[in-house]
């Protein structure tokens, strides 16, 4: 039976909020066996960027990345979020090392071509390399990924943390039993937005399309469950949605989703 690897991204949330993401890391140090960790870091770069005169562009809750704007992301996610998140996750005894994909070559992407919008350096996935990151994982480092890509050719490239996290999930399946986590500051998916405890505990591709249907899931969530159901019909083995809890071995109260 193949060993288990989790797969984890943070949400932006989390993030922003000190004392959550203190929560956080200690919970995702606890996970027992190989794990990874996807992160983001888009409020921030927003915040700082503002400070320091770069207005940042978004369509559709996507950001239109410029030259400046991936100077801006490639401090505050490859340096600042990366580097305080991996000291913090040493400080818990969890080995934590820093990646963007260009590390070791880990992700690479194409720059999204353009359709009705220019995303400017916007990554789409072309490859990940699971043979690299399970050398680190067997080294019993814990990989830290910020939401950077680069394209072989010198270039990095925004590339969104969601599918980031999905695509590892996906390539680290042809080596292990992988279990991938969205990891938000919601108990999951709910019913109804202003009802915290309103958690659709099971969705699979039936109830997923009648919650479509009924307009019931909309926004944000979108793109998430295309990347959920996306990594399951790909040899995924588990995909849930929670809050930091879901990381509890006891908890019950977050999505789990099949197809």
């Amino acid at each position: 039976m193949a060993q288990k690897v989790s797969i984890v991204k943070i949400g932006g949330n989390v993030i922003e909020n000190k004392e959550e993401l203190s929560k956080f890391l200690i919970a995702f140090s606890k996970i027992n066996g190989p794990k990874i960790l996807v992160h983001g870091g888009g409020k921030l770069a927003t915040e700082l960027g503002e400070k320091i005169g770069i207005t940042s562009k978004l369509v559709n809750g996507r950001r239109i990345t410029d030259h400046q704007s991936l100077d801006l992301i490639t401090m505050v996610y490859g340096g600042l979020v990366n580097k305080q998140i991996v000291a913090a996750l040493q400080a818990l005894n969890c080995n934590a090392i820093g990646l963007s994909g260009a590390d070791a070559n880990i992700i690479q992407a194409v720059k999204r071509p353009v359709k009705d919008i220019d995303y400017g350096f916007a990554g789409d996935i072309t490859t990940v390399n699971a043979n690299a990151i399970d050398a680190m994982l067997k080294n019993n480092w814990t990989p830290v990924f910020c939401a950077l890509t680069h394209n072989k050719a010198g270039q990095l490239l925004n590339t969104n943390a969601d599918t980031i996290a999905s695509e590892i999930a996906i390539a680290m399946s042809s080596l292990y039993e992988t279990t991938l986590y969205y990891c938000f500051e919601k108990k999951g998916v709910l019913l109804d937005i202003t009802n915290e405890k309103s958690v659709v505990k099971k969705l699979n591709t039936e109830t997923y399309k009648e919650l479509l249907d009924s307009k019931i899931i909309a926004d944000g969530m979108l793109p998430k469950l295309e990347n959920c159901f996306n990594a399951l019909h790909k040899k995924v083995t588990t995909v849930c949605i929670g809050d930091v809890s879901m990381l509890q071995e006891n908890e019950t109260l977050y999505t789990s989703i099949t197809l």
